[in-house]
């Protein structure tokens, strides 16, 4: 039986691709973005597809998106937390204003749209939520401390409200990519620190031109992505995590290991050892 999906940040990105397959697989799509025409332009026309504007971080916006999107099709079997940012940069070149920002997009964005969502899946005692996350919701690297930190948030956040809401059959999937071929280091997504810190200098010269070189040039195709999350999105079991891409299998794996090393050695010395 065909689902009816709600997917953010549609426009462009994963979002759209995510948007794409699950029309593909004869899915009905609710797509949002800041921009309506935008979701449009960049989906085309389809009678499975409807666009609607929304920005994450206005809560009564998503309500108000949740509650549409039921009238239109009836039900809500999927939601993709997608819409999401990068502040980029070393910690202390990034302002106040920069950080609240990014836990505003990243992390209260995200509960917005869930908390709307989710009474009508308790409605149905029914539904899956599908959260895009990163790899760097399991670890953290130098210039990505502050996007690592909302990444990490909303992974401790959804971990523990999945299992609230698994009693009422309400599924959750955290999507970990490693770095996809999509714009999101563009200006659009991703932004620099704007404070000078001359100890930081050369290294925030390295820095951008890393992220620079890589723009575009991600390894991880995220159509494919897309089309793995549909499939799961349709099945009956989906995985609490997905890890996605062979860096971010890397990462993820050698941050287990370290992990697992450090609890020994805590172990060995709270015994004295």
């Amino acid at each position: 039986m065909a689902r009816n999906w709600l997917v953010t940040g549609a426009s462009r990105g994963l979002g759209r691709e995510i948007a794409r397959a699950a029309l593909a697989a004869g899915e009905t799509v609710t797509a949002t973005a800041r921009s309506a025409n935008d979701v449009t332009e960049a989906l085309g026309s389809n009678s499975r597809l409807h666009a609607l504007a929304l920005d994450i971080t206005d809560e009564d916006a998503a309500v108000a998106v949740a509650q549409e999107a039921v009238e239109l099709v009836g039900t809500i079997d999927v939601l993709v937390n997608n819409a999401g940012q990068a502040q980029l940069g070393w910690f202390e070149t990034i302002s106040s204003a920069q950080v609240r920002r990014q836990f505003e997009v990243n992390v209260f964005g995200t509960m917005n749209v869930t908390r709307a969502v989710v009474p009508h899946m308790r409605a149905r005692q029914s539904g899956l939520i599908v959260t895009i996350s990163s790899v760097n919701g399991l670890l953290a690297n130098p210039g990505g401390s502050i996007y690592a930190s909302s990444k990490f948030a909303v992974e401790g956040w959804i971990e523990g409200f999945a299992q609230e809401l698994a009693p009422l059959n309400i599924k959750s999937m955290v999507v970990e990519p490693g770095m996809l071929h999509t714009d999101f280091l563009d200006d659009k997504s991703a932004e620099h620190g704007d404070i000078d810190v001359a100890d930081y200098a050369e290294a925030t010269r390295q820095f951008r031109s890393f992220i620079a070189a890589a723009n575009h040039n991600q390894p991880g195709d995220p159509a494919v992505l897309a089309e793995r999350i549909v499939s799961l999105g349709m099945s009956n079991k989906p995985p609490a995590r997905f890890v996605f891409g062979d860096d971010a299998q890397e990462w993820a794996t050698d941050k287990v290991n370290r992990l697992k090393m450090e609890v020994e050695q805590s172990v060995n010395i709270a015994n004295g050892n």
